[in-house]
């Protein structure tokens, strides 16, 4: 059966997508911390990061180092920070949050629900930054 992520990266589910590439993908999250709080997540439906090849665990850094400069320019955070958790969703995604603080970080503490029309701001305001910076990778699906 595939993960909630698989179905938003094949289309069956709503996503407010920023980045896509043959090897990943990043959407907003839906219950998010923060303003701006991105998923970066394989194509590849992989539940624990040390199961990933070496060389896409590194294109996914690249991905989310890439969207926390963009994240940082736009809602200048102290700080953006970065987790691999996994245990809301059996498929690998990396977290790249703006951060207000270390209660940012606390996953326990997401919004259970976010207007649809704020994520889609966010997302825009997310994209925008990315084709600015010179990413073609930034996409809305």
């Amino acid at each position: 059966m595939a993960t909630i992520f698989s179905r938003i990266i094949a289309g069956e589910l709503p996503g407010h997508f920023v980045w896509r590439d043959e090897r990943a993908v990043a959407f907003l999250s839906i219950n998010p911390t923060e303003v701006g709080h991105t998923l970066v997540v394989p194509v590849a439906e992989v539940d624990r990061w040390t199961d990933l090849d070496a060389g896409t665990n590194a294109h996914l850094m690249v991905v989310a180092h890439t969207i926390g400069r963009a994240q940082q320019t736009l809602w200048s955070p102290e700080r953006v920070g970065l987790m691999i958790a996994g245990f809301e969703v059996p498929h690998l995604h990396l977290h790249v949050i703006p951060l207000a603080g270390m209660v940012s970080l606390d996953l326990g503490r997401s919004a259970h629900s976010v207007d649809p029309a704020d994520l889609a701001a966010a997302a825009t305001l997310l994209r925008d930054e990315l084709r600015a910076m010179g990413e073609a990778s930034a996409s809305e699906h």
